[in-house]
């Protein structure tokens, strides 16, 4: 048996009793928010949509009628696991935008790919962490010498996080078996199942599921959590051809991310229905956690905190030297109190 079919088995059994915590399993390929009935459904592409909170300025936007506000019907959100199937997902939504990591933006530009970055999402990785089982022995990241550690896909955030975690540890990438597991509910089934030791995850996950598992260590606690976590988007093409649309696109973002910091609460309950998560009290703390962690940008770019990730790029050896940022960013479809003043 393949090591992918073990972890799918693995996560079949334990489906049921992680539903019972309330954890986001398989979220469907595309989550449709009602609202605008007879109108011609566009997608576009969020990173984790569902399962982390990437997405919530684009669920707060929906509902509150911001893209339509704007010009662009946004009416579904298509998701990945991270990593480049993010990317590929951009390419394949009603309108080619997304939300999907720094590195996989930039391996999907050196790769070829017509691809430009026009803002920034999350600029922190401050509530990410590797859990581990509850009764697990292990108690540091040093202890994870020799073990299985999962992550979401190659390419991804959590790819570069446990690289960058590894090293500033003194550890190195041979010394531990990495693991591409998929999305959130795949780390937490297959460090539930025993397939893998230490898991990646958020504290939201922690929170629902505090029987099941435990943090093994934060993010923040070994790094430096002022990084870029995620950016937005877009072909140079389709935007040339409708800068209208990705200029609203990106101004519906800055106003859903405005109105949840005004109305962290309101947006909390948006979120958790978009996701289809019942536990609203955890969505409303961990809104207010992630607000006071400055965890998301309006939109405008930070080169530090994007440098910052990029390190995790070169330690894979993925890219040599600086990235030439002009060559890979336009800021052009920012508003223009978000673009750079030189």
């Amino acid at each position: 048996m393949t090591q992918g079919t073990s972890l799918l088995l693995f996560r079949r059994v334990l489906d049921p009793v992680l539903r019972r915590f309330g954890l986001l399993l398989g979220v469907a390929s595309v989550i449709v928010a009602g609202g605008f009935s007879g109108a011609r459904a566009e997608t576009i592409t969020v990173t984790h949509w569902g399962g982390q909170f990437y997405g919530v300025p684009y669920a707060v936007a929906m509902e509150k009628g911001f893209f339509k506000k704007n010009g662009v019907d946004v009416t579904g959100i298509l998701t990945a696991a991270g990593g480049g199937t993010a990317v590929r997902n951009t390419l394949a939504g009603g309108i080619p935008f997304g939300e999907v990591s720094l590195a996989a933006a930039v391996q999907a530009i050196n790769s070829g790919q017509k691809l430009i970055i026009i803002g920034a999402g999350s600029w922190s990785v401050a509530d990410q962490m590797w859990l581990v089982k509850k009764d697990s022995p292990l108690k540091t990241i040093k202890d994870l010498a020799g073990k299985q550690i999962a992550y979401t896909a190659p390419g991804s955030v959590s790819n570069m996080l446990i690289l960058m975690a590894l090293k500033a540890n003194g550890m190195t990438p041979q010394q531990v078996k990495l693991v591409p597991a998929g999305d959130l509910g795949a780390n937490i089934s297959a460090v539930g199942s025993g397939a893998v030791d230490a898991g990646f995850s958020d504290e939201l996950i922690i929170a629902q599921n505090k029987e099941l598992v435990r943090p093994l260590f934060m993010v923040r606690d070994v790094l430096d959590p002022r990084m870029m976590q995620t950016v937005m988007i877009t072909t140079a093409e389709y935007a040339k051809a409708h800068a209208d649309i990705i200029k609203g696109l990106v101004n519906s973002r800055r106003e859903g991310l405005a109105y949840t910091l005004d109305h962290p609460d309101e947006a909390a309950d948006i979120t958790a229905k978009a996701y289809n998560n019942p536990h609203t009290d955890l969505f409303r703390d961990h809104i207010r956690e992630l607000i006071k962690e400055n965890y998301w940008s309006d939109g405008r770019l930070d080169y530090p905190a994007m440098n910052h990730m990029v390190e995790g790029l070169q330690i894979t050896g993925q890219i040599k030297g600086d990235v030439d940022w002009p060559k890979y960013v336009d800021t052009s479809y920012l508003p223009a109190d978000l673009r750079p003043t030189q």
